[in-house]
């Protein structure tokens, strides 16, 4: 009995214990002016990052007509990747029609412009070979060309 009635005044005396830590330092934070000196804590939850405020069609920074032109002059290539979120498609190494060297490419679309600065394109040979700028610049003309083909048959000229 006095074994069962000294384990409640440790029980209980650990219970204050913890309540009396929860109650802070008894300091004010009260500034001059009555207003509270605290820095403000934001907590984010997980709740917080799987809730998306954003439209998902306006986190893409691609121009829609660029991505298309791309795909399709260069339909020959086997498409390896491609991420729409950062502008990218890679392929496969794959001949041009009528042509007799395969070429691979990586296509970025650096921007949401129809603008020739938003296209980056590279070019390689089999094994990694270089290929002439002349035809770097013939391939992203097309390309261009192909967007601008695009853009006036949707009509938001």
């Amino acid at each position: 009995m006095i074994f069962a009635q000294a384990a409640r005044i440790v029980m209980a005396a650990t219970l204050c214990a913890g309540l009396a830590a929860c109650g802070g330092s008894g300091r004010s934070s009260e500034g001059p002016d009555g207003s509270d000196m605290r820095p403000e804590v934001r907590r984010t939850t997980i709740w917080d990052a799987l809730r998306s405020s954003e439209n998902p069609n306006t986190t893409v920074g691609v121009n829609k007509y660029l991505w298309n032109a791309s795909l399709e002059v260069l339909n020959f290539l086997p498409v390896q990747t491609v991420d729409p979120f950062t502008g990218v498609i890679q392929t496969g190494y794959g001949t041009p029609p009528g042509g007799g060297r395969s070429y691979r490419a990586t296509i970025k679309i650096a921007d949401p412009a129809l603008d020739a600065r938003s296209l980056k394109l590279s070019l390689q040979g089999p094994g990694g070979a270089a290929v002439e700028p002349g035809t770097v610049r013939a391939v992203e003309d097309a390309i261009l060309t192909r967007a601008r083909q695009l853009r006036i048959q949707d009509g938001r000229l």
